[in-house]
């Protein structure tokens, strides 16, 4: 159930939606595993796949306030055909920190909570969401980081729910990929599955990568 090539197979298949890029979203509750899985998706696409995390534009004060800086620091530049650079959040230090390049390669992955709004969909080639829900979620992220972000994750899903009360993103998503002990499942979301006759008719152009 873990064998990821299929999927990697179709989106690797997938026409460019954001220049000569395709931008693959992993989109979730905080907690769900969506870092895991893009670093396990990345290795299964190869050639060295980069993966953008979303951690590294938002910050305390902008939780989800940094649809700006995706779009002139990453987007623009990519839909270009030109390398994007943009500052890191350092969360220990609270400030952004020396550039980092990400080049405008045939498949780019960006993880985070908020990576399919509505903001963002127009260039990406993929949506995944992953199906887990949010209280699980955020009760992983709770473990994972310890009491001593009790108050962090306090003001983290209050912050989220007012994000997918506005903003949702599940209901756009091409795949939903459901985590098990042994692997991951990848089925069609709602997105796919309510265009699944344009898939079919536009034949090896534009293959579900499920």
């Amino acid at each position: 159930m873990d064998d990821l090539e299929r999927p990697a197979q179709g989106l690797r298949a997938l026409p460019p939606s954001c220049g000569p890029v395709r931008l693959i979203a992993v989109d979730g509750h905080a907690g769900s595993g969506k870092s895991t899985f893009a670093a396990r998706l990345a290795a299964a696409l190869g050639d060295d796949v980069p993966v953008l995390h979303l951690d590294d534009l938002a910050s305390h004060e902008e939780l989800f306030e940094w649809t700006g800086r995706m779009l002139a620091q990453v987007i623009e530049p990519l839909s270009q055909g030109r390398a994007a650079r943009y500052e890191p959040y350092d969360w220990n230090l609270r400030r952004f920190t020396a550039p980092r390049t990400l080049e405008p390669a045939p498949v780019v992955l960006v993880e985070g909570v908020g990576s399919g709004r509505r903001e963002l969909r127009p260039y990406l080639a993929w949506l995944l969401w992953m199906e887990r829900d949010a209280e699980e979620s955020w009760q992983r992220g709770r473990r994972r980081d310890g009491t001593e972000l009790s108050a962090f994750w306090d003001e983290w899903t209050m912050a989220e729910t007012r994000h997918f009360a506005v903003d949702p993103s599940r209901s756009h998503a091409d795949s939903l990929v459901r985590e098990f002990p042994q692997g991951y499942e990848v089925l069609p979301g709602p997105s796919a599955t309510a265009r699944q006759n344009q898939i079919i008719t536009d034949g090896d152009r534009l293959k579900p990568p499920y």
